[in-house]
């Protein structure tokens, strides 16, 4: 086995759980699942896999993200969420890459984002690289509660093979998630005291679907294409809405 700890963060993943560990079992050397009070069989599933797996509760998600971290026994992490498999060939070069003499402090991995059983190659979606692989003393994620940035010493690499990640079940899973992530960001953006005017966010609803759509070539996924773009600017003014719906909120009591 080689000396790794897998990190999957996990909150009721009952129907993706069993897939992400299946991709990893008998490979890495720790699996260290932190599991967010699951109700579903999320932990009786992960427990067949492992033996360790601890339940706390995430409040800010950067800070959860790094104590998950912090817990792994070895040097090198791999962070996986419960929705992602990695592949044979990317253990595979993995295994060629992390060693002693690796001058490499971390590594982005390529991702196939999926809607269902779609593969959208296009507008953004792919490679999409993100820093899944690294030395835990070299990398911490910014303690924010939605799309926490990643921080790690330089230099880092990248690796060619991919992660699978099945991003979405469905159309209706799409919409939730983006429901969810937009009310996260109202709420961040108002915890920051950011000031927010509408002609901003006009603009950047037309410009993150231009970009999605013709720059980054999403009209090539076809309608799936078109509905990521249009979404993908529809985030900016939904947040904005319901950014001016929190401000209205506090000012009436």
């Amino acid at each position: 086995m080689i000396e790794l700890s897998v990190v999957i963060l996990t909150k009721n993943e009952e129907r993706n759980i069993k897939d992400c560990l299946e991709s990893v079992s008998g490979w890495a050397d720790e699996i260290l699942i932190i599991d967010d009070m699951s109700t579903d069989n999320t932990l009786e599933i992960a427990k067949r896999y492992t033996d360790r797996a601890i339940t706390k509760k995430m409040d800010i998600e950067g800070r959860h993200r790094n104590f998950a971290y912090s817990q792994a026994k070895n040097l090198w992490v791999l962070s996986l969420d419960a929705d992602e498999r990695v592949t044979e060939d990317l253990k595979k070069e993995i295994e060629k890459t992390i060693n002693p003499d690796t001058k490499y402090n971390g590594f982005t991995v390529p991702r196939r984002n999926f809607i269902g059983n779609y593969w959208v190659k296009y507008g953004g979606w792919y490679p999409s690289p993100q820093l899944k692989l690294f030395r835990k003393d070299k990398f911490r994620y910014e303690e924010v509660g939605v799309h926490p940035r990643a921080f790690m010493d330089d230099p880092c690499g990248h690796m060619k093979s991919d992660i699978i990640h099945y991003s979405y079940r469905n159309i209706e899973d799409f919409l939730n998630k983006l429901n969810n992530q937009t009310t996260r960001e109202a709420e961040k953006w108002y915890s920051q005291n950011k000031p927010m005017r509408l002609v901003r966010f006009l603009w950047r609803t037309y410009d993150r679907f231009m970009r999605t759509y013709f720059t980054r070539k999403g009209y090539k996924d076809g309608f799936i294409g078109f509905v990521v773009a249009f979404f993908a600017g529809f985030y900016q003014i939904l947040s904005y809405l319901k950014y001016r719906e929190i401000i209205k909120g506090q000012d009436n009591k």
